[in-house]
């Protein structure tokens, strides 16, 4: 079986241009264009790699989505991979110049257990997550919200109040925002990004605790497979709110129970690489900088074969 870890140092490099082609469309406001120019530098790097890649967590499906759709071959031939990727996680924030906008993309290699990615429908995902160090199985959707945080204060050695608990700040979300407020818990709104919420409670110095929300499942995968490399937990059930399409095409893409809840492991396994650079400046990474005539990125690369976190900033010649 190749070693995916060559492959780390490309990953890198990939996630660093990607972003460094999104720094033009900054604060402009203009979304769709920051998406675009995502989309193309990321395929035409993964193009240019040594690797036959999969997309199973891409832009969409064929019909809609001209590149990086799901089952699109991408690579020069080489290394079996499954890739999901989002090349622009937060394009309103990229494009409003707010807080946390990421270039994310995750390779997995099948072992002799199997591996790869879940392959998601792009619907809702129920999510539920927490970082390393605490019993198995301490987060279940199919439990309350009350119960959930009174296991992971009982866990922490401390109160509910103590606990932080980050969530998207959006309409769906008032009813649970209620609740943890009841439970006199803390709470720390976001407006996009939900892969850097998850992957915030990963590390004490983010100071959270408890992740808890609806986002979209191809984002809920690819934090998972950070998950899987630095440790937590993290649970996800898809919503089709009764939408025979959207249920058909599930089956299709090979989900055979509609109301499964997937744990981490179940939606990102075997052996894994997870890399993000930072477009905007945010909790998980700092943004893009220009001095002088050097563009600044700071990425994070998360290798599961060698148990590796790489942190780096990278300075590239400004070519654009």
């Amino acid at each position: 079986m190749p070693n995916l870890s060559l492959l780390t140092s490309q990953i890198i490099d990939l996630v660093n241009q990607t972003a460094i082609a999104c720094y033009p469309q900054i604060g402009k406001g203009n979304n769709h264009q920051a998406d675009d120019v995502a989309v193309c530098a990321m395929r035409s790097g993964l193009n240019n790699m040594p690797i036959n890649g999969t997309i199973v967590i891409g832009e969409g499906e064929r019909d809609n989505a001209p590149m990086l759709y799901i089952g699109e071959k991408v690579g020069l031939g080489g290394i079996e991979v499954d890739i999901a990727l989002d090349p622009l996680e937060g394009t309103t924030i990229c494009a409003n110049m707010t807080e946390s906008s990421l270039v994310v993309i995750a390779l997995a290699t099948k072992n002799s257990n199997g591996g790869g990615f879940l392959h998601a429908p792009d619907v809702y995902m129920q999510k539920m997550a927490v970082g390393p160090g605490l019993p198995n199985n301490i987060i279940n959707l199919d439990d309350s919200i009350e119960n959930n945080l009174k296991n992971i204060a009982l866990a922490k050695k401390c109160a509910v109040s103590d606990l932080t608990i980050m969530i998207l700040d959006r309409p769906r979300h008032q009813q649970i925002i209620s609740q943890i407020r009841q439970l006199n818990a803390r709470i720390r709104l976001i407006t996009d990004g939900d892969i850097a919420g998850v992957i915030a409670c990963t590390n004490p110095i983010y100071g959270i605790d408890c992740y808890i929300g609806t986002g979209g499942a191809p984002e809920g995968v690819l934090a998972a497979a950070a998950l899987q490399i630095v440790g937590g937990q993290m649970v996800g059930r898809l919503i089709f709110d009764n939408d025979q399409k959207q249920i058909d095409r599930a089956k299709k893409m090979g989900i055979s129970d509609i109301n499964k809840q997937y744990t981490a492991n179940q939606m990102a396994s075997g052996d894994i690489i997870f890399a993000c650079a930072g477009v905007t400046d945010g909790y998980l990474l700092s943004g893009i900088k220009k001095v002088g005539n050097n563009f600044k990125v700071q990425s994070l690369a998360l290798d599961s074969c060698n148990k590796k976190v790489i942190n780096t900033t990278t300075q590239y010649l400004n070519d654009l």
